[in-house]
């Protein structure tokens, strides 16, 4: 069987294609190389392009025999989501249809689709399960919804077999190499504001959590990549479509965060507490019962892993 891995060369599709390449899969990776780089799969074959191209696709399907898909190309910034909206139903939405019409005249029968836990928009319970509402707050998180409701609906229609993935607090790397190049999320956010000599800021502290910081679920990304592969396993080997979590299901406040942080780096992570952020809830932490019975997959890789990893990628780049 042989795996096209959209979006392979951004910061979780290479883990993705690293972790297929290791387990033995064959794998072909498709990048615009918009935010991609090519050295990171360099193990693998690389077509350059994007999942707009239906030329392009059909093509690269034939010529690879790609009988399976994880589907990771996508714009991911919420922000930028909601000032251009239009871009992101063009890329996330426009690109899905695209892609899952050549899987459709390809006979692709599996479907690993890359979602998020932004489909939840702010649950307001103690642990989010795969039934909470979803209720998304930002032009991204609609997009990772309706592209659930699409691969599902393709289900119906011609019977590809798909598993959504919602992942959430994403960090660390499987080697400094891959690490994550983008200055968007607390833990590289925290080690700019180290760099530039200047104290972490941290959102609010009145939140009703027991130090007053928000609480997330942080995952490492080789977990979220081992996920990915063990979800195109079991679709190899026939399972049921599912719509699944990945997180470790505990969280972590800010402040302890930063703690880590100041442990990893020796550097003082003494923070400067300013106004809320509007929208963010107090505590978002996954339900990761369901994917431990149906794939029997738990997350191996704590907070701390995630740090001491996610540093050697920052020191490597940045020195």
């Amino acid at each position: 069987m042989t795996w096209l891995v959209t979006g392979g060369a951004g910061y979780i599709g290479a883990h993705v294609v690293k972790a297929m390449l290791d387990d033995g899969q064959e794998v072909v990776a498709l990048d615009d190389l918009s935010t991609g780089d090519r050295s990171r799969v360099a193990a693998a074959p690389l077509v350059e392009g994007s999942v707009l191209d239906r030329a392009l696709l059909d093509r690269t399907m034939s010529e690879h025999g790609v009988t399976g898909v994880v589907h990771i190309a996508a714009k991911k910034q919420v922000g930028e989501s909601v000032a251009d909206p239009l871009l992101y139903y063009r890329e996330n939405l426009s690109g899905l249809v695209t892609l899952l019409e050549a899987c459709r005249a390809a006979e692709v029968g599996s479907f690993v689709f890359s979602s998020s836990a932004a489909t939840y928009g702010l649950p307001d319970v103690d642990l989010v399960d795969e039934e909470t509402p979803g209720v998304p707050l930002s032009p991204y998180g609609e997009t990772k919804l309706i592209g659930e409701w699409l691969t599902r609906d393709c289900e119906t229609a011609f019977g590809l077999r798909t598993m959504s993935m919602r992942y959430f607090n994403v960090a660390g790397a499987a080697a400094a190499e891959l690490g994550d190049p983008g200055v968007f999320n607390l833990i590289p956010l925290v080690f700019q504001a180290l760099a530039a000599g200047e104290r972490p800021k941290v959102f609010g502290g009145d939140y009703p959590t027991p130090d007053g910081t928000c609480i997330r679920d942080y995952v490492h990304v080789a977990d979220v990549a081992a996920a990915h592969l063990t979800a195109a396993r079991a679709l190899a080997s026939g399972a049921a479509s599912a719509t699944y979590n990945i997180g470790r299901g505990e969280g972590s406040s800010v402040l302890e965060v930063l703690q880590v942080i100041g442990s990893v780096t020796g550097l003082d992570t003494a923070p400067l507490v300013v106004d809320r952020r509007p929208g963010d809830p107090a505590r978002v932490v996954a339900a990761v019962d369901r994917i431990h019975a149906g794939l029997g997959f738990t997350a191996a890789r704590g907070l701390p892993e995630m740090v001491e990893s996610a540093w050697a990628g920052w020191q490597l780049r940045h020195g």
